[in-house]
């Protein structure tokens, strides 16, 4: 390469390491784009990803400010160079794309660019996009392109692994649609087999209360009673289910973030003191994120409905290259031993499933009348 190969290694090191780093398609295509950029030293880049109807189902730029993309208008259209790319799947390297016959122009807000480098990005013979980049930034004698065969080269190269990361991506959003769907499944099954069964042994008691109120009230007051304490629980059973559904702060605000907010909801709705503290954690994996956010509020659940808390601390911290999540009470405690015969109670079961199943572990430590400890260990953070 033209840059030396020390400099010229480290920089493909660095882009192909960044682009490795993101699972979420969205972030991988703006990784892609940007690394493309900086690696080549080009002014515009851009990555379009088609659809099934002659145009574009997303389309990634950088080099180009939100307000001038805004001016720009609709995404593009596949015609042109940009057809060209995805129809014959070959490099296209122009001394300046607005002579080549096939330029069709473009919006008024557009920015003006004249050397191009483009290429498709593929997957066998499946071609996943259209990369290319605009005006290099570098000395240009008359009639001579910015982009040299070196130039074409290493895009090719960066293109061969840019299909790797985006088909990568693609199949984590698809699995992560399964696991949702299977999550949903699983809920369903719950609510049927205990709001259901609540629900139906409320009707059955209020049945009875009916009956019993002329000729029996003590008898029928303690059926009401019995009423009111079933609808508590169905009612905790649909919360519980509804907080499992609403994950979606996390994909907008993040961990921390929506952390803060749920324990700020829950101070304030509940007479224990509910405090939440987080040193030094950056943005997490989503599965990471959503496996610590579900052992938060169930371990949350446990001390504020079951333990008789007072005070409730929840703190989120950085332990080695890892992340911990600490959730501590000073409720009645119990014996882990025989909670863990047990079974299920007090989702401990169900946590340790969720820390495991993103390569994390769990602790509890409790003892009767001195409280409760949990905490998840991810190792990410």
């Amino acid at each position: 390469m033209s840059q030396g190969p020390r400099s010229g290694l480290a920089a493909v090191s660095s882009a192909l390491l960044a682009m490795s780093r993101h699972l979420e398609v969205r972030d991988v295509l703006k990784t892609i784009v940007a690394s493309a950029r900086e690696l080549l030293d080009a002014q515009y880049a851009a990555l379009g990803v088609p659809d099934d109807h002659g145009g574009f189902a997303q389309f990634v730029v950088d080099g180009v400010g939100e307000e001038q993309w805004k001016a720009i208008g609709p995404l593009p259209r596949q015609h042109g160079i940009l057809a060209a790319m995805l129809q014959e799947a070959r490099p296209q390297r122009l001394a300046d794309v607005r002579k080549d016959p096939r330029f069709e122009g473009w919006p008024s807000a557009h920015p003006e660019m004249s050397d191009f480098l483009g290429l498709p990005v593929r997957d066998g013979d499946e071609v996943l996009g259209a990369l290319f980049l605009a005006n290099k930034n570098c000395a240009r004698p008359q009639g001579v392109c910015g982009f040299t065969e070196d130039d074409e080269e290493l895009l090719a190269i960066l293109a061969q692994h840019a299909a790797i990361a985006l088909t990568n991506a693609r199949l984590y959003e698809r699995s992560r649609e399964l696991t949702i769907a299977e999550e949903r499944s699983r809920l369903a099954h719950e609510l049927h087999d205990a709001v259901s069964q609540k629900l139906f042994s409320l009707r059955l008691t209020a049945q009875a209360a009916t009956a019993l109120v002329d000729r029996d009230p003590a008898r029928a007051k303690g059926e009401l009673q019995q009423v009111a304490a079933l609808a508590a629980e169905a009612a905790d059973e649909l919360r519980a289910a509804v907080v499992e559904l609403r994950p979606a702060a996390l994909d907008e605000d993040g961990l921390v973030a929506t952390l803060r907010t749920h324990i700020q909801v829950l101070d304030r709705a509940h007479a224990a003191r509910v405090t939440f503290t987080s040193r030094g954690v950056r943005a997490l994996p989503a599965a990471q994120e959503e496996a610590l956010l579900r052992v938060a509020q169930e371990a949350l659940h446990n001390a504020l409905r079951h333990s008789g808390a007072q005070r409730v601390e929840v703190t989120l911290g950085k332990r080695g290259p890892g992340t911990v999540l600490r959730v501590t009470d000073d409720g009645g405690g119990f014996d882990p031993t025989t909670v863990r015969r047990a079974g299920r109670h007090l989702g401990l079961v169900s946590m340790r499933d969720r820390a495991s199943g993103v390569g994390g572990t769990l602790t509890v430590e409790s003892a009767p009348g001195k409280g409760t400890t949990i905490e998840m260990e991810a190792p990410g953070g």
